[in-house]
């Protein structure tokens, strides 16, 4: 059986490009199970149309894998119809939240024969044991499909109860220079621990999951429990990345690394014992470090090569962030922002604008916050992703009339694509346009007015205090 798994680029405009970790989960644990498989990376290499075209024609592939977050729906509609023009009979699987959040929408509108729904790892080898031996589907968990003109979901598939049992990607099935290249050059941040030159950077998955339900966020792993993978467990990896590819920064890329002090106090150590001489950043809850004891154990971090911690602040209206279900305290959010400063770490934020009840008020305030706090957000509009509350909100009220039209339309969070507002649409950019501005102008960051919003990356003008 001949296997084709297709990193989706969602992106083709960019020069940034991200080693596809849920994808790179799922090819390895396929080849784990005995399969060939080929990988073409859209993303690494951006080919012609053309190429794909006769890619397709010249091995006629069983089954083609796919995935990717739900802004790329469109882009997974054209290559399943591409696929099926080349092979009808090819059976395509696609994943990620594109198929997990809108199963039946994707069946419906697309040549997509399988959605895997939630974590792939075990489900996708099932899938194509049973492919293989033209078995039924229905006692797969974790999958919808179609049979016979109608669509079928399953039960759902058990999460893996310990995510230190599940191997890390095989690193050498992807193009490994390109990535580490194109993060060292593009994604890492200031303030470098060392010249860039001599930064090699890749960034890789720690947990699954988050401990909190945004209303504006989607999760694969939304309905799971949230699991990190062991310092020690991690630890070595990130030794053994270092060994083979000379990694020395590392980027935590998941929607929330640290949820409790014990965690972050069991990385700090490992890491500390290990001395591997790298750096690397993190992601945590906005009120992890709030108190002035925890001073100590954020320059352990520091000790043990965290360059900085990325927080969400979302906004700084009480209301909106009530509506959010965001659960922080404003306080909180800059006690740690102190607490990080004067411990030797950067901050990152991020910001959400266009909530029903936003106004310039609201915008200016939560920019305000900001400049308080001497960090630049990366700033981006309200994008309402299926199975979230918000998008529920949207198709209520009338704002997403045509729900894959909708889809089709999604992009980057920094590009207006639906305003629930009481204000016009050059309104409500203008405010956010004005505030940003001043927001640079305050920092001292010297943007220019086309990268007020796509900055590229995160930014802060923080100055770090080593000497502590």
């Amino acid at each position: 059986m001949k296997i084709l798994v297709i990193n989706v680029s969602v992106r083709p405009e960019s020069k940034v490009i991200f080693i596809p970790l849920g994808l790179a989960y799922v090819a390895s644990a396929i080849k784990r199970h005995g399969y060939k498989l080929e990988i073409l990376d859209l993303d690494a290499e951006r080919p012609s149309g053309e190429y794909i075209i006769q890619y397709l024609k010249n091995n006629k592939f069983d089954v083609v894998c796919m995935g990717c977050i739900v802004t790329g729906y469109k882009h997974i509609k054209q290559l399943a119809r591409l696929i099926k023009q080349v092979n009808p009979d090819t059976k395509i699987i696609v994943g990620n939240s594109v198929a997990s959040s809108i199963p039946e929408v994707l069946l419906t509108n697309t040549e997509t024969d399988i959605a895997v729904l939630g974590e792939g790892d075990i489900t996708i080898t099932e899938v194509l044991d049973a492919l293989r031996l033209s078995r039924n589907l229905k006692d797969i968990q974790g999958i919808c499909y179609k049979e016979d003109g109608k669509i079928i979901k399953n039960l759902p598939r058990q999460p893996i109860g310990n995510i230190d049992t599940i191997p890390f990607p095989d690193w050498e099935l992807f193009d490994m220079d390109k990535y580490i290249e194109s993060c060292s050059k593009y994604v890492v941040r200031d303030p470098l621990p060392v010249p860039r030159e001599e930064i090699k950077a890749l960034a890789i998955s720690t947990a699954r999951g988050c401990t909190f339900r945004c209303t504006f966020c989607y999760q694969v792993f939304r309905d799971i429990k949230y699991r990190y993978i062991s310092a020690p467990v991690l630890v070595q990896e990130m030794k053994r990345l270092k060994e083979k590819y000379q990694i020395n920064y590392f980027m935590f890329n998941d929607d929330l690394t640290f949820a409790s002090k014990s965690h972050v106090c069991e990385m700090a150590q490992c890491l500390l014992q290990e001395d591997l001489s790298i750096y690397w950043l993190a992601t945590c809850r906005a009120n992890l470090f709030k108190n002035e004891s925890d001073v100590k154990l954020v320059k352990q971090l520091k000790a043990a090569g965290c360059i900085g911690l990325g927080y969400a602040l979302e906004s700084a209206s009480p209301e909106i962030l009530e509506m959010m279900n965001k659960k922080i305290d404003l306080k909180d959010f800059s006690k740690q922002s102190h607490i990080l400063e004067r411990s030797g770490l950067t901050s990152w934020t991020s910001i959400v604008f266009g909530y029903p009840i936003e106004t310039k008020e609201s915008i200016k305030k939560t920019i305000d916050c900001c400049i308080e706090n001497d960090i630049y957000p990366s700033v981006g509009y309200l994008l309402p992703q299926p199975a979230t509350p918000m998008y529920e909100y949207a198709v209520q009220h009338g704002f997403i009339k045509d729900e894959e039209e909708y889809l089709l339309s999604l992009g980057d969070r920094q590009d207006l694509r639906l305003n629930m507002t009481g204000m016009s649409n050059n309104e409500f950019q203008d405010a956010v346009h004005d505030a940003m501005q001043e927001c640079n102008k305050r920092l001292k960051l010297n943007l220019q007015n086309n990268s007020l919003i796509k900055t590229g990356y995160y930014r802060s003008s923080k100055k770090i205090l080593s000497e502590l």
